[in-house]
């Protein structure tokens, strides 16, 4: 999908480790760790869910970041929505040529198309927060390891 990217995916899975951390704070570093990532990455990704009142920071020896929400309350879309946007598909970049039978209605039915997936999106993914995701990963065996 165009406005997909691997942001959403990083965004998550610090999420998923801060609700592990029940209350405590991880430094960018221990969460690069876990995705075997850069740090400079993660905090970019950080500021974003920051930005959105999702997670806070505190700097200094001891900082690091935490939740600013009960895991509970934070779902994937929220997630989603604070580092990738609100529009998945592209739209023309321009009109396309009225005089053309197919570009004279290709946007109007290429939107309600797009649209539709988007709330499809939205619906699945604001569906799930990041405590029952955490709990999925914790059943499954995956969370066993320390990070």
């Amino acid at each position: 999908m165009a406005g997909l990217s691997s942001r959403s995916a990083v965004a998550i899975h610090a999420l998923a480790m801060l609700a592990h951390r029940r209350g405590g704070s991880l430094t960018s570093a221990e969460i690069a760790d876990s995705l075997e990532s850069n740090p400079v990455l993660v905090r970019r990704i950080l500021g974003r869910l920051r930005d959105a009142d999702l997670v806070w920071s505190a700097e200094g020896r001891g900082g690091g970041w935490s939740l600013a929400r009960a895991p509970r309350d934070i779902t994937l879309y929220d997630a989603y929505a604070a580092v990738e946007g609100a529009q998945i598909f592209s739209r023309h970049t321009h009109p396309p040529s009225g005089a053309c039978e197919v570009g004279r209605t290709i946007g109007d039915v290429l939107d309600a198309e797009f649209q539709s997936a988007e709330r499809a999106l939205e619906e699945r993914l604001g569906g799930t927060t990041i405590a029952g995701l955490l709990g999925r990963i914790l059943a499954s065996g995956a969370g066993q390891r320390d990070h």
